[in-house]
């Protein structure tokens, strides 16, 4: 069984979405990379494509959610609270949306941000003691 994952996003405009995710520390992978798409680096095994609105159309026969709906949640893992403060922080000040306050329960702490196509980046921490 294969064990990467790509998420495909649309996106509206390619050179301010990457210089956003880059700011937040991603990296991409130029191998697959054109005017209007690009491959960004979330981990070893998970990839987000972030595709010009054109450019993934092209892939479905429905139309793109407008930034007024939600089509997923997009949940990362992080390695401490700060590291999830952080980021959220820094995104805030990229330009992206807070649309909540954080979630603090006993084992876990989640922030989250819309980033500026509209897509919702939930960021969170699990003590991993808890983990089973």
């Amino acid at each position: 069984m294969n064990n990467s994952i790509f998420v495909n996003l649309p996106i509206e405009n390619l050179g301010k979405s990457v210089e956003f995710f880059s700011e937040l520390g991603f990296t991409f992978n130029l191998q697959f990379t054109s005017e209007d798409t690009t491959c960004m680096v979330v981990g070893e095994n998970i990839f987000v494509m972030l595709l010009e609105n054109a450019r993934f159309s092209t892939f479905v026969d429905k139309p793109i959610a407008s930034k007024n709906s939600v089509e997923a949640l997009i949940a990362l893992s992080c390695e401490s609270i700060d590291e999830v403060r952080h980021l959220c922080e820094k995104a805030f000040t990229l330009g992206a949306r807070r649309y909540k306050e954080p979630d603090v329960f006993p084992a876990m702490f989640g922030w989250g941000f819309e980033d500026l196509d509209g897509h919702i980046w939930e960021l969170f921490w699990m003590d991993p003691s808890h983990i089973q």
